[in-house]
């Protein structure tokens, strides 16, 4: 009976040794990591970065910016604009899915908001990207079509 209990522990070891080897792939790795458009659009390139610690999402910035670099939520002309016209603006949308994403970490599910279904699809397209990034503990920033 020795023998065969023996057998038994050294399967469960291996069992789940195995399921936690499987599961160190799906988990981000420490850092901050960036994945952008690949193209501008109307003037801006949309970007998301994140901060993982621990396997968390621990903050989040999610924006766009011009060719020189100057940020989109920080113009506040284009704010008064959209503002009026859609009752929404980039400070407003970025921070609201950027909480989306806090909250949803990995399995993100982003609810478009109303004068922002463009960036919506946008931030959509780079969640599951920048997340790969994290996993791989890869920096650079990814290129998104």
């Amino acid at each position: 009976m020795g023998w065969n209990n023996w057998k038994l522990k050294a399967m469960a070891f291996f069992l789940l040794s195995a399921v936690l080897l499987a599961g160190c792939g799906n988990k981000m790795k420490d850092g901050y990591y960036t994945a952008e458009m690949a193209e501008f659009s109307h003037g801006w390139k949309e970007y998301v970065c994140i901060q993982v610690k621990d396997d968390t999402i621990v903050s989040a910035e999610f924006n766009a910016k011009d060719a020189s670099g100057f940020i989109k939520a920080w113009d506040n002309e284009y704010m008064r604009n959209m503002g009026t016209d859609t009752g929404n603006y980039p400070n407003q949308y970025t921070r609201e899915y950027v909480r989306q994403l806090i909250e949803g970490q990995k399995e993100t599910e982003v609810a478009t908001m109303t004068g922002a279904t463009h960036s919506g699809d946008n931030f959509r397209k780079l969640i599951p990207v920048v997340i790969e990034q994290a996993r791989k503990g890869d920096s650079t920033t990814a290129q998104v079509e």
